[in-house]
């Protein structure tokens, strides 16, 4: 997104074009009034990402323009940015610029923070990381009050841990999130938090069992529990299902059971194609689960087609989505079996064209 395009006198006015944009696409599927929740207008990004620019004694955070990979924009400021990572980025980059151990071929640099202000900075370089870059960081991290990770190729120093906290406050219940670098998370926690409490919203008086699919890091999974007897939630990635189990244990939530499975995997199980040894730690076969409720949050792409076969099955759908476009195609497939009841639209990305949707889907 170019800078350029952060304008808050003008973003109620964005916001409708987008709203607009997405109510005409579902239109054919004959959704309900959405509800519609804004951003904040600046400070929203609980991360950030920024190519480092060396040009003789200068340092410079910089972006590229799409189609102009080889010219260098600076970024001066961020203001879409959460005040801690503003805060930061001026003081980063002086320190950088001070210490020729932890500047020298470093080409990028990522924030991750919270709410609360829990930051990590991630330094990438093109060279091999000594213990002397080490002994520098470690001053750095402690000079700015934030964990440090040091990454080159086939290499990873962390200075203090790799990976924040951050608690969300979903309907007067406190939930903490273990949240890793280069792990996917929620960037907009504001709107995020509004995502979770539609989506248990949305739950609130179903009954039975839950599947969940592509959980990540639990970042639904944990509130969701509540309103079910038993989930079962499956995500591919390692990572997220290391932080999902540590969220499980540190929000003491037993009645989830998750599982390190694609969808696809999932999709094969539930309809007997094959048998995963995974699943043998469920405390009973996948079958004797009373799933009457699926929930999903797929990548861009959507829903394949055998998954989106699989879901229809179920009386009730949750589908969280990142793309209008593919929730669309799916629905051409998920409406001729049931009904579209709920629609929400997330501005989690303010002055971009991506708009987050929430539809729930009922068997007609």
């Amino acid at each position: 997104m170019p800078l350029s395009n952060v304008d808050p006198a003008n973003y109620t006015q964005l916001l409708a074009a987008k709203v607009e944009a997405t109510q005409t696409l579902l239109a054919p599927f004959h959704p309900p009034l959405p509800l519609v929740v804004p951003s904040p207008t600046t400070g929203y990004r609980m991360r950030a990402e920024f190519r480092v620019w060396h040009q003789g004694a200068e340092l410079d955070y910089v972006m590229f323009r799409p189609g102009e990979p080889g010219t260098p924009v600076p970024v001066r400021e961020f203001p879409v940015a959460c005040e801690r990572i503003q805060a930061l980025m001026p003081l980063l980059l002086a320190a950088l610029k001070r210490e020729p151990l932890l500047r020298r071929k470093l080409f990028q640099v990522e924030f991750l923070s919270t709410l609360d202000g829990d930051t990590l900075v991630t330094l990438a370089y093109h060279r091999r990381l000594e213990d002397d870059w080490e002994s520098a960081a470690s001053e750095l991290a402690t000079a700015l009050g934030i964990a440090l990770v040091g990454r080159s190729r086939k290499q990873k120093r962390v200075i203090g841990r790799d990976f924040v906290t951050e608690r969300l406050r979903i309907h007067g219940r406190e939930f903490h999130y273990r949240q890793y670098e280069q792990a996917f998370t929620q960037p907009n926690a504001q709107v995020n938090t509004a995502m979770i409490e539609w989506a248990c919203e949305a739950a609130a008086g179903l009954h039975g069992d839950l599947l969940e699919l592509y959980c990540g890091n639990g970042n639904f999974t944990l509130p969701l529990a509540q309103h079910f007897d038993q989930v079962v939630a499956t995500e591919l990635a390692k990572i997220s299902i290391r932080a999902a189990q540590w969220n499980l244990e540190a929000n003491a939530i037993d009645n989830v059971q998750m599982i390190r499975l694609a969808a696809e995997e999932v999709t094969q199980a539930m309809n007997g194609e094959r048998i995963f040894r995974r699943l043998a730690a469920l405390p009973q076969p996948l079958a004797d689960y009373a799933l009457h409720t699926v929930f999903v949050d797929p990548p861009r792409a959507g829903l394949d087609a055998a998954t989106e076969a699989m879901v229809a099955g179920f009386p009730t759908i949750v589908y969280i989505s990142c793309n209008p476009a593919s929730l669309a195609a799916n629905l051409q497939q998920l409406c001729r079996s049931h009904k579209l009841t709920r629609l929400a639209l997330f501005d989690q990305f303010p002055y971009t064209h991506h708009m987050e949707c929430g539809v729930v889907l009922q068997r007609r």
